[in-house]
């Protein structure tokens, strides 16, 4: 199962790069367009839970590291003004 990385730029000037294990993220997100934190959460939130669904589905368990990724991005929004946007800068195979 092909993983990758995506990297953000969050409202507050942090970068982060984001692990999921299945391209599915690229069928959420682009690289170079900003999303409100609202939006990249949820759209996040379903790319990662499809990604872990996968990793269910072919090795019989949740995928651990989606699971903890997506809490962190979750954290990460917390801590957000609500009018930021965040940036998805690149995809890393």
């Amino acid at each position: 199962m092909p993983e990758m990385r995506f990297h953000v730029r969050w409202p507050d000037g942090r970068r982060e790069a984001c692990y999921s294990p299945s391209l599915v993220v690229r069928d959420y997100l682009t690289p170079g367009e900003s999303y409100t934190v609202d939006d990249f959460v949820e759209k996040t939130r379903a790319a990662l839970t499809i990604a872990s669904e996968r990793v269910r589905e072919k090795y019989g368990f949740a995928c651990s590291s989606a699971i903890d990724q997506l809490a962190r991005i979750e954290a990460a929004a917390k801590r957000q003004p609500p009018d930021g946007r965040v940036t998805v800068e690149t995809f890393e195979p």
